[in-house]
């Protein structure tokens, strides 16, 4: 169990995020070996008939699940989202394997919109509207008629979108019913669960993305294939948020596949000794373990319980001077270096605009930066600067060039750790987690599901 820190669909809106994030389906899949299924028969769909690929020119249901249609249209508005997020970069091999994916993705969440139906919970159409309004705003600073005209435009939908957005707020509420009051965490655990965290305190942890493929002895060497086909995607550019929500068949699918802050010691033996070597953005897998095949990205690393530089909020000003279109490397270097010397001269924030002013430059000013907000290269260069001094200059020809000088600086409070309730409700949405995986897996087995 991850009791550091662990992402979950209870409790909060999904689909309020990002455009992105809603191009994928909520539903998680099961990758705890531990969780508790029933065992015994399956649960074959009757009547199954399959009739090959779709004739484009008429459009007939892909699936029918207990009686709900789910056509083709359904299938390329939804693709059309994934291609999208991943700047149009699909192969037309890698577009089958995703429709296949979306379909699934689909037939689970008809069955939680109709296992919310069948349980009295209704999701009204105004609802909908506010968090689609929500989602148009967050995404494009914009009316909702800019995200109809976008979606459009990329060849999905509205209808498709507010599909997705039921989907989630249906299962969500069905989960906070019918499962979360029937979760229960004992003082004791919550107590033990805060003595470990304490005890590896200064102990590396590490925040990871991971993409989780199942294969038994038979699929194995397919599922080792396919794998290797999507860390050739992600070398390539491609999100690994968008690729984790598409392919992943871990519990975190529905959130990127993000496992939050783990210590190595929670890790399968295979997944850390991959872990140790690993930098923040770096990709390692397909890694074999019990079950299948693992693709872990670094995203960032700390330590327990001890405070991050990182964290600081810096005070900045932005000194920016940009390059005529002719401009040559040599002329840009020996521009940049003249930038840097005058604003060196400047001697503190106070005087910069001044000296600005004289060389042409540009100043904008953000006194809430977080140093782990900035790139890589930045952040070292700015953790070592004292009020007053400035960055070497960074840029390029064509955008100009930068240099950030450092005005005032807020360093991290001591971290703590979670607080009693904060632990608790840690471990209640990671148990509710786990029942909703089951709970899922139920409803397949039981459905009745036709294909064409």
């Amino acid at each position: 169990m991850n009791i550091i820190s662990r992402k979950t669909f209870t409790g909060r809106v999904i689909v309020a995020v990002s455009l992105t994030a809603l191009a994928f389906s909520v539903a998680t899949q099961a990758q705890d070996a531990g969780s508790e299924t029933p065992q015994g028969n399956l649960s074959i769909p009757e009547n199954l008939t399959i009739f090959g690929k779709n004739d484009p020119n008429h459009r007939r249901a892909t699936a029918i699940v207990n009686g709900d249609i789910i056509t083709g249209t359904d299938v390329d508005q939804r693709l059309s989202l994934v291609v999208a997020a991943n700047q149009g970069k699909v192969s037309p091999e890698e577009r089958e394997r995703l429709r296949l994916q979306i379909l699934r993705n689909l037939i689970d969440e008809s069955l939680q919109i109709q296992e919310a139906k069948s349980q009295d919970i209704e999701v009204k159409n105004e609802e909908v509207d506010q968090t689609y309004a929500r989602v148009a705003s967050q995404n494009f600073g914009q009316n909702v008629k800019a995200m109809d005209t976008y979606l459009a435009k990329i060849a999905s939908s509205p209808a498709s979108l507010k599909r997705q957005i039921r989907g989630e707020l249906s299962w969500q509420r069905l989960l906070r019913r019918n499962v979360q009051p029937f979760v229960n965490i004992s003082e004791d655990e919550v107590k033990e669960a805060i003595d470990r965290l304490k005890a590896a305190k200064g102990t590396e942890e590490y925040r990871l993305g991971e993409i989780f493929l199942t294969a038994t002895p038979e699929s194995q060497a397919a599922v080792f294939e396919n794998a290797k086909k999507i860390v050739e995607q992600l070398k390539g550019g491609a999100s690994f948020v968008a690729l984790a929500r598409t392919y992943s068949e871990a519990s975190t699918k529905s959130v990127g596949g993000d496992l939050g802050w783990l210590r190595l010691a929670q890790l399968p033996t295979e997944l850390a000794t991959a872990t140790q070597s690993l930098g923040a953005g770096q990709l390692v897998g397909p890694v074999q373990v019990p079950g299948g095949f693992s693709i872990l990205v670094l995203i960032d690393k700390r330590q327990v319980l001890t405070a991050d530089p990182r964290d600081a909020v810096l005070s900045l000003k932005q000194i920016s001077i940009d390059f005529p279109a002719t401009t040559t490397e040599a002329d840009a270097t020996k521009r940049a270096g003249d930038f840097a010397t005058a604003i060196k001269s400047a001697k503190g924030c106070g005087a910069v605009d001044g000296v600005a002013a004289q060389v042409g430059a540009q100043v904008v000013a953000n006194d809430q930066v977080k140093v782990r907000d900035l790139p890589a290269q930045l952040q070292e260069a700015l953790l070592g600067l004292s009020i007053g001094e400035s960055s070497p200059p960074f840029g390029t020809i064509k955008d100009g060039v930068r240099i950030l000088m450092l005005c005032g600086r807020d360093d991290p409070k001591l971290d703590n750790g979670p607080s009693f309730d904060e632990m608790m409700t840690q471990m209640e949405d990671d148990r509710v987690n786990k029942r909703a995986q089951a709970y899922l897996r139920d409803l397949r087995r039981d459905a009745v599901i036709e294909y064409n």
